[in-house]
């Protein structure tokens, strides 16, 4: 009974037809979201959840094609003026009814947002002007020509201003500042339903953080009847219970099942459905000057060196990474975004060459090595914590002596943040479908203002990628801008100013009676989730 789809970009898969479904549906999760802000934290694990509640202008389908939502149409006036269309006859949760003045004021909330983790700033840093000619007609001015805008909304769900006590005005200022905001609510308010007010198919009824969340039909949507009256998304972070949930009945549907525990959940009955995503596993370095946790290099940062950078690559074998930790699900990846997405370079995969890696050290003054800590979560990645282990005993034969620092999602996102290890592993899934996304975020030079490298912690920074990288979000031509962004990225390979490990390929597994198209970004999204309908 297991289904499997073909690689990325393909994504169908069969059904089996089955009885009908009861109308209610839980799901086991291996991650919790962070928060119930849709502004908060860029986190899949928050998007999956919070894409049921809010929506944006524009979504994304399963393949990452770009669609209507909240806007039903829009159009480039010019090289930096948009013309979109909004939907009328939309209301809020609680009523309200949805305008282009929910949509400026999520927008200018959006630096407002105290603590963010990973700020949606990198979505809105674009924007000079936005008015609203009407209720549903809302024009949005960028600071030069940015072709992805219809695109990187999708990230940006809409709020409602009058839910969260905006002024019945709000008026966008020319340093991005606006006034009538009123008095913003932060991310924790966010975990009661009378703040959590969006657009979406389901309400949030409750949020318990660590227990569940429970959402409950909304019976007024627009896009007309969700299939469920009431969505339980459980985190079951240990696959062992999340996949004993599953078998037991306790849930119908869950994220992430262990590749080793997929034969024995197939031979249940269960259905199996994966497809390669987006997400590349990756490693950064510190490479900002004095770095912490490494010694033996006498008081210097090794990682400053580009041989140091490319004998860390050299000493990794990725194919066996892919098939002993990964069991095969799991592609190697020699860049940032799996080809043939846009702006990829169909680059080689770096070969494991663990002798020219000892040549690199010696050549770079490290015959001996040295000692660094690794950073990882141990639970937010399939596999992370032994794939940052087998990364350690990789690293050790060519004599860098490499301490695992494993810890949970939030407290590494924290640490990481806050620059404390000179190597990490973590991961990123483009929003975009597209190379801009990996290398806006990852490696810009940081500048939290404008919204660039806003993830990139290792400080990576080099001026003519930037340079590129920007001529390449303010290019309309389709053809040039694939170029750039090609160029741009061949850049940072060139230096080994992050090392791609693999892409991972995601798998879910549910009762045959569910039916879910797998989707690149890995979300795992309830509203998608429908009952089968027959085998194809």
């Amino acid at each position: 009974m297991r289904e499997r789809t073909l690689p990325i970009l393909a994504g169908l898969m069969a059904t089996v037809a089955m009885p009908a479904l009861a109308q209610d549906l839980s799901i086991g999760l291996k991650s919790e979201a962070t928060s119930m802000d849709p502004s908060f934290h860029q986190l899949s694990t928050n998007t999956q959840v919070l894409l049921n509640v809010f929506e944006a202008l524009t979504k994304q389908d399963a393949l990452q094609m770009v669609e209507p939502s909240l806007a039903t149409e829009w159009e480039a006036v010019d090289d930096t003026t948009w013309r979109f269309t909004l939907r009328d006859g939309v209301t809020f949760h609680d009523g309200t009814p949805f305008t282009a003045h929910d949509v400026i004021y999520t927008y200018c909330r959006v630096p407002l947002v105290e603590n963010s983790p990973s700020s949606f700033t990198i979505y809105t840093g674009v924007i000079a002007d936005m008015q609203a000619e009407d209720d549903h007609t809302l024009i949005i001015t960028t600071k030069a020509a940015h072709p992805l805008l219809p695109t990187e909304i999708a990230q940006l769900p809409i709020v409602s201003a009058e839910t969260l006590g905006a002024e019945d005005t709000i008026t966008f200022g020319p340093d991005g500042t606006c006034e009538g905001m009123g008095d913003v609510p932060q991310s924790p308010a966010f975990s009661s339903p009378d703040v959590a007010v969006g657009t979406g198919p389901y309400k949030l009824d409750s949020y318990t953080r660590g227990t569940e969340l429970v959402l409950t039909r909304n019976e007024e949507y627009w896009g007309g009847t969700p299939n469920w009256a009431e969505v339980t998304m459980r985190p079951i972070t240990s696959d062992g219970p999340r996949v004993a949930a599953l078998l037991s009945g306790d849930v119908d549907m869950i994220e992430s099942p262990p590749i080793q525990d997929i034969d024995r959940i197939t031979g249940e009955g269960f259905k199996v459905v994966d497809a390669l995503s987006n997400r590349i596993i990756y490693l950064a370095m510190d490479q900002e000057g004095e770095a912490p946790s490494i010694s033996g290099t006498d008081g210097e940062n090794p990682l400053l060196d580009a041989r140091v950078r490319e004998a860390i690559s050299l000493a990794i074998n990725r194919d066996a990474i892919a098939e002993r930790i990964m069991g095969g699900y799991a592609q190697p990846a020699g860049e940032l975004l799996p080809p043939p997405m846009f702006g990829s370079n169909d680059r080689p995969v770096d070969p494991y060459d663990p002798e020219r890696a000892q040549e690199l050290l010696a050549e770079a003054g490290y015959p001996d090595g040295f000692e660094i800590t690794l950073g990882t979560p141990n639970d937010r990645y399939i596999n992370d914590a032994q794939v940052a282990q087998a990364v350690a005993q990789m690293l050790a034969q060519v004599g860098i002596t490499v301490n695992v620092d494993a810890s949970t999602a939030s407290q590494f996102f924290s640490r990481r943040n806050a620059q404390e290890f000179p190597l990490y592993m973590a991961g990123w899934g483009a929003s975009s479908g597209e190379m801009s996304s990996p290398l806006k975020s990852l490696v810009a030079t940081y500048d939290a203002e404008a919204g660039m490298g806003v993830t990139n912690a290792g400080r990576y920074s080099n001026p003519e990628m930037d340079e590129i990288l920007t001529q390449a979000m303010s290019t309309i031509d389709d053809e040039e801008r694939d170029t750039l962004l090609q160029q741009a990225e061949s850049i940072v390979l060139d230096e080994f100013g992050i090392i791609p490990l693999h892409y991972e390929q995601t798998v879910w597994a549910m009762t045959p009676e569910l039916d879910y198209e797998p989707r690149v970004d890995q979300y795992t999204i309830a509203r998608e989730v429908v009952p089968s309908e027959g085998e194809n």
